[in-house]
């Protein structure tokens, strides 16, 4: 057995590590998510099907090439976990280490080709300050560990906005008007560039749409896709 693999055991001893899903204890082998867990994740497979229901709910709205989401999550799924962990529970490399497994995953679709640079969608200073990490930065940072493409913070939250989770559509969408800015410094020599912009979850769309729209109203020629780790059910 190898040093590293010594010191995993030793260590799971008095810091159990358990899987984020079904809770079972992970084997060295297994990272976040036991085996059988991974396996079974609810796929989307939103990047083999053309105008599939995320594209479907942003069209018409803002020019967008194309969208993805890794995985379906309910309510009281236990995949709801996995957000839940990245988001609240301190555990934002759950959130890189699953999306660079799903941006591999997804290679071979071609959805990441010709997208140029990653934007995360941003925290508010004072949530980010509250929170100690902004969760989408992470999820860029797996996709730029599987695919090289550069992260860039080309987003910044103007104001704290109210949490979504009991908003239904027209309030989530009045919720993110005027939320988000592109940022000047960051966005020089982006015009005419492929974008990707980057969330944890797409639900109403509501965020992504305040996103999209502040950086097709400040660069020009700029090409965007979306893509979420996961999806609420949206068909």
């Amino acid at each position: 057995m190898k040093i590293k693999d010594l010191l995993t055991s030793a260590a799971s001893v008095f810091m159990p590590r358990n899987c984020s899903v079904c809770g079972k204890p992970l084997n060295l082998d297994e990272k976040f998510l036991c085996r059988q867990c991974l396996m079974n994740i609810p796929r989307t497979h939103y990047e083999d099907i053309p105008f599939n229901a995320f594209d479907q709910l942003m069209a018409g709205k803002v020019p967008i090439e194309r969208c993805a989401s890794y995985f379906f999550y309910q309510k009281n799924d236990p995949y709801a976990s996995i957000l839940h962990d990245t988001k609240y529970r301190n555990m934002p490399t759950l959130g890189r280490w699953l999306t660079e497994h799903a941006t591999r995953e997804m290679l071979p679709s071609h959805f990441f080709d010709g997208i140029d640079a990653i934007v995360p969608v941003p925290l508010h200073y004072t949530k980010l300050a509250n929170r100690g990490y902004n969760q989408s930065q992470y999820l860029a940072e797996g996709i730029s560990r599987a695919t090289g493409m550069p992260v860039i913070k080309a987003l910044k939250a103007l104001h704290e906005h109210s949490t979504q989770t009991h908003k239904d559509a027209a309030e989530r969408m009045m919720n993110t008007q005027g939320m988000y800015a592109a940022s000047k410094r960051h966005c020089k020599g982006l015009e005419n560039k492929h974008l990707l912009i980057v969330d944890d979850v797409v639900t109403t769309g509501s965020t992504l749409l305040a996103c999209a729209t502040a950086l097709k109203a400040s660069i020009p020629g700029v090409k965007l896709s979306l893509f979420t780790l996961a999806a609420a059910q949206l068909e």
